[in-house]
């Protein structure tokens, strides 16, 4: 048997060093050809690293969350031939050998008759060493779980003390959370091994890792560097709404679905026509504000791992189905994690929108180093006064925030109003 040591490989763009995220193999695990060892995180997208051979695990080069450069040693597998260990150094500094004389004293122990292998049984989680305690844990103790099973409770928006675990020593399973989100969803109480009510405590603390990290970093650049301020306006969709229905009737299976984004894109590009100091970008360390002819549009989107922002390319030379299947075809590639660096970098100007969930007005947080943001917040049925006669109307606000050391009061206002009447009149969205 020979050592293969898989290094972490160079991902190109000049990255030289990523965070480890999450392993998929422990130590002892079988691994086959092709099959993902880890995922790791660039500055801008999730990569997941897969094993170039078959092997068995006999170290890992890392904890989630820790930094790694570019060429570390990432896992060392144990493979059938000579392997590759030649090529890399160890995760470990190897044991001292004994001394010769040492050696030359030490008894030759005779040999053992093999056993006879027995049959593997499958284990359906991977025993730890904090496995041991065959109890369970004391009250207000942290909750047993693998990292793994932690990560997917994080994705369900589960928080583990009130999950009930099954494996040894009352460690939570995949299982457990599988059998609690059923109960949730179908309105029962959780199981607690007793009636009644009863007091909770414990604390469990969660590390910022991958692309949640990321956010962070993010956000914190953006509410540090760039002087907010966020404008509220209230537009009547009605006709827009009108207009969306029907065209969606006509094309319905023909072309791609639209929602609001398409319009309120195509809002946005016409708007900069007259007000280019909205669709740029601020580099602060040579006080320079770069304006762009081409609108490539950022749509912040919510995935499994947080929140990414997805770029609609040359939004301009688009159409309305265009757009809509540009946008569904992105927000897909960002939910399923296979979202490249260049599909979430470029942006020049950003829309948020959390669609039905999107309340009554926000405050967004410009997408660094842009200098204005577009929030949607949700359309609601009211009745408004038209012509003297109260009237229902579909009515929604638009919350943008912009950055005042470059954009003043009233040229930010200004540019809402424009969006507004296109919007409330959305055959102008069409005149050339």
């Amino acid at each position: 048997m020979g050592t293969h040591v898989i290094k972490m490989p160079d991902i190109g763009e000049g990255i030289a060093e990523v965070e480890l995220v999450k392993w998929y193999v422990a130590v002892g695990d079988e691994v086959s050809e092709d099959q993902t060892l880890a995922d790791v995180m660039t500055d801008k997208a999730m990569v997941e690293i897969p094993s170039p051979v078959v092997g068995r695990v006999v170290a890992l080069g890392g904890e989630p969350g820790q930094v790694l450069a570019v060429g570390a040693e990432l896992i060392r597998l144990e493979v059938a031939g000579d392997g590759n260990q030649r090529e890399a150094r160890r995760l470990a500094p190897a044991e001292p050998n004994p001394e010769p004389a040492a050696r030359a004293e030490a008894p030759k122990p005779a040999p053992a008759p093999a056993p006879a292998p027995a049959p593997r049984q499958p284990e359906p989680e991977v025993q730890r060493d904090d496995d041991r305690p065959a109890s369970r844990p004391a009250p207000g103790s942290p909750p047993l779980a693998s990292p793994a099973v932690r990560q997917h409770a994080w994705d369900l928006g589960i928080e583990l003390r009130f999950v009930t675990g099954s494996g040894q020593g009352g460690r939570i399973l995949h299982g457990d959370l599988d059998a609690y989100v059923q109960q949730r969803d179908a309105g029962l109480p959780p199981a607690t091994g007793g009636g009644g009510l009863a007091k909770r405590s414990g604390e469990e603390r969660i590390p910022l890792i991958g692309l949640r990290r990321k956010i962070a970093e993010k956000m914190q650049a953006a509410k540090r560097h760039i002087p907010h301020f966020t404008y509220v306006e209230e537009v009547d969709v009605t006709e827009l709404e009108a207009l969306r229905a029907t065209l969606n009737q006509r094309w319905q299976g023909r072309r791609a679905h639209l929602t609001l984004l398409p319009f309120l894109a195509r809002a946005l590009v016409v708007a900069v026509r007259d007000f280019p100091q909205m669709n740029a970008r601020f580099d602060e360390e040579s006080s320079t504000v770069t304006r762009y002819g081409a609108v490539h549009l950022g749509i912040a989107t919510q995935g499994e791992q947080g929140l990414a922002v997805p770029v609609v390319r040359h939004a301009e030379a688009l159409d309305l189905w265009g757009c809509a299947q540009e946008v569904a075809r992105l927000a897909t590639a960002v939910r399923s994690g296979k979202a490249g660096r260049d599909e979430l970098s470029g942006s020049t100007l950003t829309i948020s929108s959390l669609g039905p969930l999107g309340g009554i007005a926000s405050t967004p947080i410009i997408n660094h180093p842009e200098v204005a943001i577009i929030g949607v917040n949700r359309i609601v049925e009211r009745p408004a006064f038209r012509h003297g006669l109260v009237v229902p109307r579909k009515l929604m606000n638009l919350s943008a925030s912009f950055d005042h050391r470059l954009i003043d009061g009233q040229d930010a206002a200004s540019f809402i109003q424009a969006v507004r009447q296109l919007l409330e009149q959305p055959a102008t969205l069409f005149l050339e």
